[in-house]
């Protein structure tokens, strides 16, 4: 099934809840980057990815890459697709002016991910890791190899990936074991095994910046003692060309469940003397630089969830209006009628909408306040949406992910027994959605950085000034339509239930950190949930001010009718998800190990 661009919802957030127009009134980098950027930015990004890479979607999943002889040959189709993407300027959208990138704001930058992880999540990954590559080299690299990696990883001729895990080491990064062994020249040989890495090897680009986790000799054990590498697979001419093949190799790719035409490499330094490589920043500082690609990249797999939630809504929808099956129940007819006239098909076509429209909505709300936070001239108002930012993250990352397997679970539901046939590609959804639970952090690692230190480092401060938020929202829903206090209502009660959980967490992690813990991820969810509703009921407001006025009607009547589905079928989850929280985890606690 074809994919079209939703650029009319991803406009509504960017100018109405996420504020570009004041976000360039207030950030002279900004200064053109408007919403009249922004709508032409998007729907140029729409051509792109509607006529050149959605196609190529199911088609990766059939005939995925491949492996032989060291080498990895992507998908048909997928090297003239990259060479379009970075011709086209997409790889260095928010990146900056000076090394060849557009400087727009992550604002607009989120919505194109969006787009791109739509139209074909497998190809989408190979710019993603780019990004988290280039991330980490402008913020820890030196002058001289900003100079020479950034520019060719930004117009695309090169790729990047993250070196983190291995066969030992999975989320542990205490326990790498690769080593780098320092040279006179000032270069250091690596040697070791790395797993799990996306995009280690491909046919797509000229070279490949490996940014790899590494242990210096003598440096100190733990995550104390680890150092950040760049290895390029191709040895750098004088000139700055690639030149000969560094000792890195790829000795297998993995056979997964989605994502298949991403290879997922096996990658082996040093069997050949040592890997060179090049340290970025200073020694024992590795993680800390790493970080800054996972965090970058956590945001990112949240728009993946989205976006691949969003894929399964359309083709949902569109069979919905296609299958034809059964009588109404209603008795107003005396024919089948396609499915989507069902009360049950009605449901859950639209809790998929609201689910994707709520995440969409908080991850663009998190997207202004990151620009917000980086470059508004105001040291107040940078640190408020610093932490603003920060405590969206892994609801952004878990919330989202969560969702879009159920979405995507419900897409697969729609199409009945069709949906377990591979040949309608609802499965595919659902298959390549799971991944996004697992990497750069599994939902539990997000939520218990959400619990440790995003709530109870500061005693719940951040989250209740949050709340507050919420809170005004409600009192402006209140003033408002049926609905609009109907929204007010629900919101109220998920308000009270995050606080409930709030107080619980601050007030018991020191004591019995156990107990705070077993509720982690009901938290993230209880979180994340609340926060997407309350950006639901901003939208109403805004829907309800614009129908008024009698702009686009149907588009404003129909996210008003999405706010309402959200928060009587959605938000109600806030209770019991508090009540897992604050009183059950005695039982989990409590199990013996042996019962399990």
């Amino acid at each position: 099934m074809s994919y079209i661009a939703p650029i009319k919802d991803l406009m509504f957030n960017i100018q109405h809840l996420a504020g570009l127009d004041q976000i360039a009134a207030a950030i002279p980098e900004f200064a053109d980057a408007g919403v009249e950027t922004a709508q032409a930015v998007l729907e140029e990004c729409a051509k792109f990815n509607e006529g050149v890479v959605a196609p190529l979607n199911m088609a990766g999943d059939q005939n995925p890459s491949w492996f032989k002889e060291g080498q990895v040959t992507t998908t048909a189709g997928f090297k003239d697709a990259f060479k379009q993407f970075g011709e086209g300027g997409w790889q260095g959208l928010q990146h900056p002016v000076d090394f060849g990138g557009q400087g727009l704001p992550k604002t607009i930058g989120s919505a194109t991910i969006e787009m791109l992880n739509s139209a074909n999540l497998s190809f989408a990954l190979c710019p993603q890791l780019t990004d988290g590559a280039i991330e980490a080299l402008l913020t820890a690299g030196s002058y001289e190899q900003q100079a020479i990696y950034l520019p060719k990883m930004i117009s695309g001729e090169w790729t990047g990936t993250m070196n983190l895990t291995e066969p030992q080491a999975g989320s542990d990064l205490a326990a790498v074991r690769t080593r780098a062994e320092p040279q006179p020249d000032g270069s250091y040989k690596i040697f070791g095994t790395k797993i799990f890495i996306t995009y280690g090897e491909h046919d797509m680009a000229d070279n490949i910046v490996h940014l790899v986790l590494a242990r210096v000799q003598g440096a100190p054990a733990g995550v104390k003692g680890i150092s950040l590498f760049i290895v390029p697979k191709f040895l750098l001419n004088a000139d700055g060309s690639p030149g000969a093949c560094n000792d890195v190799h790829c000795v297998s790719i993995e056979h997964k469940m989605g994502i298949k035409a991403s290879p997922t490499a096996v990658l082996q330094y040093g069997d050949h003397g040592g890997a060179i490589g090049y340290l970025v920043g200073q020694e024992n500082r590795g993680l800390e630089y790493m970080f800054v690609m996972m965090n970058a990249a956590r945001y990112t797999v949240g728009l993946q969830g989205i976006a691949v939630a969003e894929r399964s809504y359309q083709q949902a929808v569109q069979y919905a209006r296609d299958r034809v099956q059964s009588r109404p129940v209603d008795g107003s007819m005396t024919t089948a009628v396609p499915i989507i006239h069902h009360p049950d098909v009605k449901r859950m076509l639209m809790t998929m909408r609201a689910l994707i429209e709520g995440c969409r909505a908080m991850a663009s709300a998190a997207a202004a306040a990151y620009d917000t936070a980086h470059l508004h001239p105001d040291a107040a108002t940078r640190r408020q949406n610093q932490a603003f930012y920060e405590f969206m993250v892994p609801l952004v990352k878990g919330y989202s992910t969560e969702m879009s397997l159920e979405v995507t679970s419900l897409g697969v539901q729609v199409h009945g027994g069709m949906g377990f046939i591979e040949e309608t590609g609802a499965a595919q959804h659902y298959r390549d959605a799971k991944i996004l639970t697992l990497y750069e952090g599994t939902t539990a690692i997000q939520a218990n950085d959400l619990v440790s230190r995003k709530t109870s480092r500061d005693d719940g401060q951040t989250a209740q000034a949050i709340a507050q938020q919420v809170a005004a929202t409600e009192a402006e829903l209140t003033k408002g339509s049926a609905n609009a206090q109907a929204v007010a209502a629900r919101l109220k009660a998920a308000r009270e239930a995050f606080v409930d959980a709030v107080e619980f967490i601050a007030g018991r992690i020191k004591a019995s950190p156990n107990a705070v813990f077993a509720g982690s991820v009901p938290y993230l969810m209880l979180a994340g949930n609340l926060m997407a509703g309350w950006q639901l009921g901003r939208a109403l407001l805004v829907a309800e001010r614009e129908l008024a006025a009698g702009n686009d009607v149907p588009f404003m009547q129909a996210k008003i009718n999405t706010a309402r589905v959200y928060a009587d079928h959605i938000l109600t989850r806030t209770g019991g998800l508090r009540d897992a929280i604050v009183g059950g985890y005695q039982g989990v606690c409590d199990m013996a190990l042996e019962s399990y």
